[in-house]
């Protein structure tokens, strides 16, 4: 457990997964994001995951974009990024319930 700098109780949490059913493909997540552990991928008309360029507009390759985590590892859920993912399709886990599992 840390404290902030008020001496506030604060432990850290990890971005562990992102919902694809519930990801609208926004990427303000990703704007805010300084860890650069997250990309924008594409949804093919099969439902497969497609590579495609954040700053991408065509769009006629795709059903819908989506964003997708790279490394859960290293995603400490900054509260910015938390609160940018409007549709609540972010999964956070505490760091001491990680450090019990592992």
């Amino acid at each position: 457990m840390y404290a902030t700098r008020d001496g506030t109780p604060w432990e850290p949490a990890y971005l562990i997964a992102i919902d694809g059913d519930k990801c609208i493909g926004c990427g303000r997540c990703y704007k805010v994001c300084s860890r650069d552990v997250m990309h924008l991928m594409g949804v093919d008309e099969g439902g497969q995951l497609v590579a495609c360029a954040a700053e991408d507009d065509d769009d006629e390759e795709f059903v819908r974009k989506v964003m997708v985590l790279d490394t859960p590892a290293t995603a400490l859920a900054a509260a910015r990024v938390t609160a940018s993912a409007r549709r609540n399709c972010q999964t956070h886990e505490a760091a001491g319930v990680l450090a019990a599992a592992a």
